[in-house]
């Protein structure tokens, strides 16, 4: 349609087509960086999995191992993690033209999906283990485990400021925090192996911290497909953005409204407005993408203007978002 207006946050431009608004380049949240801390949690874990899971063998402890299995895991998921902090801000290109942002979550998908398959490895050795228990060195549990508390509490807390806002982060943060918790719970394993001397214990502790791993991971699992299939973000409301754009002034109607996560920390809009007195103008579009970002943070808003009673949109039955 001829005659449209673009604007991309505060600067005006006509592009013919369609009306794009924006704010600092589409990011509602700009994410943080942490890589220091990425560095930090992959050093310390590494070094971790090694020694758990030499003593885990030497001392017999089905625990210290699966331990040390999930401790692995979250190394390759703080990786992909980093990973993906560090691509989501590459500039766009002419053929991806969001530039890296997806990548944070696929990150997240990744961290879910790696960590249930090792703890189904888990599981299965746990019930091995339990119908033939052996020997097991309670001490030594107990010494290695204690130092996975440490380990596992500090990589945490260094994630906890961004775990909140950023799926990617968050991935990150409950790997560590559901360590440290596991860590605990061989602790009062290897105290308990060692007070009884029942080894039936090492093998039902680890299925406990495998079903404990298992749902915790599951939100994030849901989250992260959820937001790889373009769902609505579950914080945004699709029917109190659309009543914001139908009560903008001048809106008649609107059509082919969608709400989808660009990356764990970025949402987009696109949405067809029917105007009844034409083109409202930029500053229409500047005010309105504006509102968009501090309701709802949605930072990237595209708006293609339409003029009441002029020919019908092609998408004009399409679903809202």
């Amino acid at each position: 349609m001829a005659g449209h207006d673009h604007s991309h946050g505060s600067h005006g431009h006509s592009h013919g087509s369609h009306s794009h608004a924006g704010h600092g380049g589409g990011h509602s949240h700009a994410p943080k960086h942490f890589g220091t801390a990425f560095a930090i949690g992959i050093a310390l874990n590494t070094v971790f999995v090694v020694v758990e899971a030499g003593y885990g063998y030497a001392a017999n402890a089905m625990s210290l191992v699966a331990d040390a299995g999930h401790n692995l895991s979250d190394v390759l998921g703080l990786l992909a993690a980093w990973i993906a902090s560090v691509l989501v801000r590459r500039q766009r290109t002419a053929r991806f033209t969001y530039g890296m942002r997806g990548s944070s979550i696929l990150a997240a998908l990744f961290n879910a999906v790696f960590l249930l398959i090792a703890m189904g490895a888990v599981i299965w050795e746990a019930i091995l283990r339990l119908s033939n228990p052996e020997p097991v060195a309670g001490v030594t549990v107990m010494v290695v485990a204690a130092i996975g508390i440490l380990v596992n509490g500090l990589t945490a807390w260094l994630f906890v400021s961004g775990a909140k806002d950023d799926i990617n982060i968050r991935g990150a943060f409950l790997h560590m925090a559901a360590d440290a918790a596991v860590s605990a719970g061989v602790v009062v394993a290897g105290l308990v192996i060692w007070a009884t001397g029942l080894a039936w214990i090492d093998p039902a502790v680890s299925l406990a911290v495998a079903g404990l791993v298992v749902w915790a991971t599951w939100g994030l699992l849901r989250d992260s497909v959820a937001m790889s299939l373009d769902a609505v973000p579950p914080q945004i409301s699709p029917d109190a953005v659309e009543g914001f754009l139908r009560e903008r002034p001048g809106v008649a109607d609107l059509h082919d409204l969608h709400i989808w996560p660009m990356s764990t920390t970025s949402v987009a809009l696109t949405a067809h407005l029917v105007m009844a007195q034409g083109h409202p103008g930029n500053g229409f579009l500047v005010e309105t993408c504006e509102g968009l970002r501090e309701r709802f943070g949605i930072g990237h808003a595209t708006l293609q203007i339409e003029e009441a009673g002029g020919p019908d949109c092609r998408l004009a039955g399409a679903c809202a978002a």
